[in-house]
């Protein structure tokens, strides 16, 4: 039986976030443990991480962005519920405590997550090659349906989905923590169906917190993920027995070199994407 083809994207979050991060991102691209990366186009150093991306021509999509900073669209010029009395996204868990209480305009997330995707534009000078979510932001009920409509529209194909079977089980993860993992955990599974109806490819299963736990083995599938830290993911060195469960295979996975690159400060969280092609 022919093995499935594998194909490996490593995916480094937060590109444009400040210009420390964007050289740990672009040295680990050079020296291929990452294959693309999202763009935080409101970020502090967004246009010269596209600068980057051009120069050295690295895969970009756009990591839309919520929660953390200023917007870029309309709600710069006035009041918004996306916002602060001072001007700033409303945080983290603010956000989601707005959009719980219903306390946000879905209208305005469709104007922002625009005005986004056209600086994305301006910035580049082409489409994003993927969409995902700032925290994860793009899950959230409600949102994830302003989500799914724009990126259609704006015919972008691929997304990701925070899915990880069994985190709530992570008792290694202080009561805080599990408890806001479990939270993504049930919107990105409820948004699976959303997505999908809206021609967006998204995998089918995630691996992060609970990876490489005593008795943790992922599944396989068609499409799945990795989430890390890029400095975790970066200083990991070769590892069949963790990558070969991952890709769902029984003999060597793939072309995977031992990663040690200790010379990168890199913060940003890093999703490793696995597509298997039969």
């Amino acid at each position: 039986m022919a093995r499935p083809r594998v194909r490996l994207v490593v995916t480094a979050d937060d590109f444009g976030y400040c210009p420390r991060r964007d050289e740990g991102i672009v040295e680990a691209f050079l020296a291929g443990a990452v294959t693309s990366v999202s763009l935080l186009v409101n970020g502090a150093a967004a246009e010269s991480a596209a600068e980057l991306a051009r120069r050295h021509q690295i895969p970009t999509g756009l990591h839309a962005n919520l929660s953390e900073g200023r917007p870029v669209g309309p709600a710069r010029h006035g009041p918004s519920s996306l916002l602060s009395p001072e001007g700033f996204f409303l945080g983290k868990m603010g956000f989601r405590e707005a959009v719980a209480a219903g306390d946000v305009a879905l209208p305005q997330v469709r104007e922002e997550l625009e005005s986004q995707l056209s600086r994305f534009r301006e910035l580049l000078g082409r489409d994003p090659t993927h969409v995902d979510g700032h925290q994860h932001v793009h899950v959230l009920p409600g949102v994830c349906q302003v989500f799914a409509e724009a990126l259609q529209a704006y015919r972008v194909r691929f997304t990701r989905l925070p899915m990880e079977r069994g985190v709530g089980g992570c008792v290694w993860l202080e009561a805080p923590a599990r408890a806001f993992a479990s939270s993504v955990e049930r919107d990105a599974q409820a948004a699976v169906g959303l997505f999908s109806r809206h021609g967006l490819r998204v995998q089918k299963g995630g691996h992060g917190l609970a990876l490489g736990q005593p008795g943790t083995r992922p599944g396989g599938g068609s499409v799945t993920s990795l989430g890390r830290h890029c400095a975790q993911v970066l200083t990991a060195q070769w590892q069949p027995e963790l990558w070969e469960p991952l890709l769902g295979t029984d003999g060597p996975a793939c072309d995977i070199w031992a990663w040690g690159l200790p010379s990168i400060w890199c913060p940003s969280y890093c999703y490793v994407v696995i597509f298997l092609e039969v």
